[in-house]
């Protein structure tokens, strides 16, 4: 078989993929890696296997992604380290779906073992970590993506667009919310992961600051306030971004601020110079756009769709062996830097 016959059959193999952590978030991607056509879930790690089966329908996490049912999983392997993961399955990738105290290790892991890897955000607390594996990456020819959703949720993606156009002239002023009670379930319970989480800014807002950065670009200054909470220092964020050569503030607020059953609720506003717009998780699927004479609405489209958009996106740079450029691990880093720049 010629090697151009061998690399085309490669292309359209399913990748492989092991879901490490099957918590929350990894039975989000493991329900979305179901149903992506180039992607195949071969195995789960998880260091307490009877997690993955009393986790199946429980409901945890602080918003409706859907439901892994037993018998789709039934064919993956299952495994308590992901050391024996790797010698034991053919693996393409790996997602890393722990809490951020292990995500370097685990990455690192993957890597050197040249398995393209994807990470829950956020990156890693460490910015030394987080470069490092992005030079590893590198060096491995491997893919390496972090997992900014809000990036792939169709609110956030229509606001990029009517930013991006002009479609209301420019814009002057964006706001951002993000508040949910108290993570209270799986890992969370333990106070070791709580103590190494970062926090509500690290683990929540971070999604806020991640996103604004991507449609308005790093701020000249920062003016922020934090307040502390069960988790860190900063479980509570409200901050001022303004920027040097254009006439635009930023403001971003969230936190675990509240009692574990407080409803998650995330949002944002936008004021452009014609029009201003009005979005939330609390106020249905639509977008209000207001004006000087009345308020319209548009359909915002299913947010939790984020999840399997992000997931598509990886598979798909996976197949065709490029770089994921609309969520590049060198601006996760960017992130986390700005979110010290908070503190």
């Amino acid at each position: 078989m010629s090697t151009f016959i061998c690399k085309l059959k490669k292309y359209f193999e399913m990748k492989k993929t092991a879901v490490v952590g099957f918590g929350f978030m990894g039975m989000t991607h493991a329900l979305n890696i179901l149903k992506i056509k180039g992607l195949q879930l071969s195995a789960i790690v998880e260091r307490d296997l009877s997690l993955i089966d009393r986790n199946l329908g429980s409901g945890i996490g602080n918003i409706a992604t859907g439901s892994v049912s037993e018998s789709s999983i039934s064919n993956a392997g299952r495994y308590t380290d992901l050391d024996d993961c790797l010698k034991s399955e053919d693996l393409d990738a790996v997602i890393i779906c722990t809490h951020v105290n292990s995500h370097f290790e685990l990455a690192r892991k993957a890597l050197l073992n040249k398995k393209s890897v994807f990470i829950e955000k956020p990156f890693c607390l460490s910015l030394a970590e987080a470069a490092e594996l992005i030079s590893i990456a590198g060096s491995a020819k491997k893919l390496l993506m972090v997992g900014h959703v809000v990036r792939f949720m169709a609110p956030y993606m229509q606001l990029k667009r009517w930013i991006d156009s002009k479609e209301f002239g420019e814009l002057k002023f964006l706001t951002f919310s993000r508040f949910c009670g108290l993570p209270g379930w799986g890992q969370w319970k333990e106070k070791n992961v709580r103590d190494l989480s970062g926090g509500a800014l690290f683990d929540l807002v971070i999604h806020d600051i991640d996103y604004a950065v991507s449609v308005a670009g790093k701020p000249e200054s920062i003016n922020s306030t934090c307040l502390p909470g069960e988790y860190s220092n900063h479980d509570y964020v409200s901050a001022l971004w303004k920027y040097k050569d254009i006439d635009l503030t930023v403001k971003i607020e969230g936190g675990f601020t509240y009692h574990k059953a407080y409803p998650f609720n995330a949002g944002f506003t936008a004021r452009f110079e014609q029009a201003s717009l009005i979005y939330s998780t609390l106020a249905g699927d639509v977008i209000r756009i207001a004006d000087n004479n009345s308020v319209r609405e548009v359909p915002s489209g299913d947010a939790g769709a984020g999840y399997y958009n992000e997931m598509e996106y990886f598979a798909e740079c996976l197949n065709r062996g490029e770089e994921p450029l609309l969520c590049s691990p060198q601006s996760s880093l960017e992130a986390i830097e700005l979110c010290y720049k908070h503190i």
